[in-house]
């Protein structure tokens, strides 16, 4: 039986890798790794960094595939059917790679950023490939360091306060308002900062891009005076980079509410 790991690998920095992550690494005979094209080249050369520090050389093979291509002009009623097409061709992706080059008594893995239950499709991708039963394997999972995670710990402060709750949601869900009944929101797949629209309240946000890499970029403060900076700094960085991964925590006082 073809056994795959799928690793959560932290937000970028090599040394956030777990014990239980390097063991996983250490026993895989082929790392499956999609490539996103040469913007994001860096993403794949992070991810050959890990390996090299992690694991003997020679002891391991990489297979690399490209990714398909995203709708992401795809909105309303549209965004969730354009999601499911680009699962679906990863889908066709991953189980071409599994039949094709990993042999029946192999271990292959999956590095998946920050925590593999975390916004991350890898886990139910596996599901599909083996609801369709074309080809047969088990599979665990290792957590890892979430962006979010490393996000607050970088800012140092806590994710939520004493007795509140915390909720993880999109931009595209923050722009629709603020969560009722909640008042520290982590943001993640923000691509047109909507944070900006909470400007005159009384609001403090924990933004952070690159988290965990040598090009990471923190930023913190009441909104009115942290988003110019933060547009400015996240509009250079997309321009150099030609992509970018940010995360933010709001925190708002509940007399403001």
């Amino acid at each position: 039986m073809r056994k795959i790991h799928v690793i959560g690998i932290g937000a970028g920095d090599p040394e956030q890798l777990t014990l239980q992550a390097v063991r996983a690494l250490r026993s895989t005979d082929v790392f499956f790794v999609l490539d996103k094209g040469e913007v994001k080249a860096d993403l794949v050369r992070l991810r050959h960094d890990m390996l090299d520090a992690h694991v003997p050389e020679g002891t391991y093979r990489v297979v690399e595939a490209r990714d398909p291509e995203r709708d992401r002009t795809a909105g309303g009623a549209a965004y969730s059917p354009a999601v499911g097409d680009w699962r679906s061709a990863r889908a066709g992706i991953y189980e071409r790679l599994i039949a094709e080059e990993l042999g029946e008594d192999e271990s292959g893995a999956f590095l998946v950023w920050g925590d593999p239950a975390l916004y991350d499709s890898t886990l139910g991708i596996l599901e599909e490939i083996l609801d369709r039963g074309t080809v047969e394997f088990e599979y665990d999972v290792v957590p890892g360091v979430s962006s979010v995670s490393a996000l607050v710990a970088r800012h140092r402060t806590g994710l939520n306060r004493v007795a509140r709750p915390v909720q993880i949601t999109t931009g595209r869900r923050l722009s629709e308002g603020f969560p009722d009944g909640v008042d520290d929101v982590v943001v993640m797949l923000d691509a047109h900062q909507a944070f900006r629209q909470y400007a005159d309240e009384d609001i403090d946000i924990y933004w952070g891009a690159y988290i965990g890499t040598p090009d990471e970029i923190l930023v913190s403060g009441p909104i009115a005076e942290a988003a110019p900076r933060i547009e400015r700094l996240r509009a250079e960085a997309r321009e150099r980079k030609g992509w970018i991964m940010d995360t933010y925590l709001l925190r708002r006082n509940p007399g403001d509410r």
